[in-house]
């Protein structure tokens, strides 16, 4: 069994309420958002002659949206 992740909950949060489906938040999670953040400044800085893969790219964003939802926890 895998340990559930962190997704910080909506980072964004718009309820919604469907009749046949429910009700609930609609949205991205802060670990996308921060992710999607993390990307940003990543490939902003990034120099013509580094070379990342996607994958690359993609671990390093995600673990940066982990550590700053762990950082997140310890503030409050």
């Amino acid at each position: 069994m895998s340990a559930q992740i962190n997704d910080g909950g909506p980072a964004f949060p718009t309820l919604f309420i469907e009749p046949n489906y429910g009700s609930g938040y609609a949205g991205m999670t802060m670990r996308d958002y921060f992710a999607a953040a993390a990307l940003q400044g990543l490939l902003a800085s990034i120099q013509p002659n580094q070379l990342w893969s996607g994958d690359d790219v993609a671990v390093t964003c995600y673990r940066t949206a982990d550590a700053m939802l762990k950082a997140r926890e310890g503030s409050r």
